[in-house]
């Protein structure tokens, strides 16, 4: 962890095989976010997104308890967040803005308010049964800070995204999934190699490319379905004038015996 200017331990990094696994690591506080974590969230993102070792990151809580439970509140009670520890300004949410690199979300449990508005900045979440996910803004009194009330409706919906805001109601692994808030539920043990394997595949695909179809995605869900297409056409037609004809049939070879391998083992 000496590679990033993090502060104590409350978040550890370690990078294997051009995967970063960021742990949350306050288990005995179910990973609350103190302003030390928050402060090394933000650390991170920026670092992981500047380390050319690095083409995937995993974000996980330590324990089997919970991910993260949100904003640590006995340090709230005594030292409120003042104005400029919200918002789009932040260095987590500037992070996040930033971050160009898949992020995938392993959730080990409990993941409350600004745990919840974590996940909701990551790309694809995967889930163990015993999980339970609570957005809990309007009980605590505070507003989400780091886009919570624009994601969570793009992944579960308007009338769903209300539900859950609007009432601070908690919601089972199970009812998760089936809403499309998370990928899948697999049991604890397996839960990290789970996420390894989709990081595997990611890595994998051709890195431009991968990271451009990212951007498109993600800017095209916060702007119009035109906005998103012209995105699109602009990337596309840009990455084609760069395209290697060369060493294309290697490629092409490799994407079919690929995709025969997968047909396969599903027969």
């Amino acid at each position: 962890m000496n590679k990033y200017p993090l502060l104590g331990d409350s978040l550890l990094v370690e990078v294997a095989d051009r995967i970063a696994t960021v742990t949350l690591n306050r288990p005995r506080q179910h990973n609350a976010l103190s302003r030390e974590l928050r402060t090394n969230i933000g650390i991170a993102l920026e670092s992981l997104q500047a380390d050319d070792d690095v083409d995937v990151i995993i974000l996980t809580g330590a324990g089997d308890k919970a991910f993260s439970v949100g904003v640590d509140l006995k340090e709230f009670e005594s030292s409120p967040m003042s104005p400029a520890e919200v918002g789009i300004d932040t260095r987590v949410a500037k992070g996040f803005a930033a971050l160009t690199k898949p992020i995938i979300a392993a959730i080990n449990g409990y993941v409350v308010t600004g745990g919840f508005e974590l996940i909701l900045n990551c790309d694809i979440l995967v889930a163990t049964p015993n999980a339970r996910f609570a957005d809990t803004h309007v009980r605590v009194g505070v507003l989400p800070g780091w886009g919570g009330s624009q994601l969570l409706t793009q992944f579960v919906g308007a009338t769903r995204a209300r539900y859950i805001a609007l009432t601070g109601n908690y919601i089972d692994a199970d009812t998760a999934k089936e809403w499309g808030l998370v990928l899948d539920l697999v049991p604890q043990d397996q839960l990290m190699p789970c996420c390894r394997k989709i990081a595997a595949d990611i890595l994998g695909a051709d890195q431009g490319t991968m990271r451009d179809y990212r951007t498109i995605m993600r800017e095209g869900l916060e702007g119009t379905s035109e906005e998103g297409r012209a995105l699109e056409s602009r990337l596309g037609k840009e990455r084609l004038s760069r395209f290697d004809n060369s060493s294309f049939q290697r490629t092409r070879e490799k994407v079919i015996n690929r995709g025969q391998g997968q047909i396969d083992k599903s027969k």
